[in-house]
Formats: structure tokens, C-alpha cells, sequence
């Protein structure tokens, strides 16, 4: 498939749209050994910006080599996330029903991760999910990972 004026317009407007979170790295391990820099899993911490109390864990593996320490690597598609309640649940505002909290670019312009939340009502939680994608084709694997809101709070959803 070409790539279009209009998708790569499409995609300059969603990384601007989008929030591109700056993770916090928790933890990392070797995966594959280079001279100029090893492959890596990586665990970084993401707050949630409208839900205080809330962090995601994702890890996803990292490229190293010249590549990837030049930052002009594509990074594996595969990553897993694990959210959690780290402190009392506190909403900044009302949440949409679904929305992209983070979002990680996973090359140079082209691929980024996403973390979408969803809210469920009826069981009064919060579901993260997150998957890739590309301008031109994303990827079916993901991962997701659901917060059940403490006894007495109700999520406000707009």
C-alpha cells in the first residue's frame, strides 16, 4: 500500500492530538547482546493524567545496536501492560467512555504503541488496552489489564 499525503497527514495530526507520554523506565534486561548497544525488555511506569492513583506498567522490548542508539530503530510490536491502584482514586475530570491516555513512538515517525482506557460501567472499573500501529497496517497483538474502582467511587464518564 502507498503511503498517501493524506495518511501521513492523518498521522502528524494524531501525534498531535494524542498524548505522547514519557514513561518512567522501573526496570530493564538484556535480551540480545551488541557492542554498540543491547537489545532490552523494558518496564516503564505511566500515570494516568485524568486518574490520579492509577499507574500502567507496560514493558516492551527496545532495539539497541548504531539503530537503536540513534533512535532511528523500529522498535518489536509485542508489549504487555499490567494497571494497578497505587494510591487513593482521585478523577481529575470526567473520562470519556474510550480514550488514548499514552502514546509511545515505537520508530521514527511511522509506528506508535497506544494505551487506549475504557470504562466499564456496569462493573464499575477501568480497562486499559494496548496495541501498535502503523500509518499504513497496525498489529493485531495486545494486551489488557483492568482497575476495579474501590468500594464507594463511582467513575464520572462524559
Amino acid at each position: 500500500m502507498k503511503l498517501t499525503s493524506s495518511r501521513i497527514s492523518l498521522a502528524v495530526a494524531a501525534a498531535v492530538i494524542v498524548p505522547f507520554a514519557h514513561g518512567e523506565e522501573v526496570g530493564s534486561v538484556n535480551t540480545n547482546f551488541h557492542i554498540t548497544g543491547s537489545d532490552r525488555v523494558v518496564v516503564e511506569a505511566y500515570d494516568d493524567p485524568l486518574v490520579q492513583g492509577v499507574t500502567c506498567y507496560v514493558s516492551r522490548a527496545r532495539t539497541g545496536g548504531v539503530k537503536g542508539t540513534l533512535g532511528i530503530a523500529e522498535d518489536p510490536t509485542e508489549a504487555s501492560i499490567a494497571c494497578r491502584q497505587v494510591g487513593a482514586i482521585h478523577f481529575i475530570g470526567p473520562v470519556k467512555q474510550q480514550a488514548d491516555v499514552f502514546s509511545v513512538s515505537m520508530s521514527l515517525i511511522f509506528k506508535a504503541l497506544h494505551v487506549v482506557r475504557v470504562v466499564d460501567t456496569k462493573r464499575n472499573a477501568l480497562v486499559y488496552l494496548t496495541y501498535s500501529d502503523r500509518v499504513v497496517s497496525g498489529s493485531a497483538k495486545n494486551s489488557v489489564s483492568a482497575v476495579p474502582m474501590p468500594a464507594g467511587t463511582t467513575i464520572p464518564v462524559k
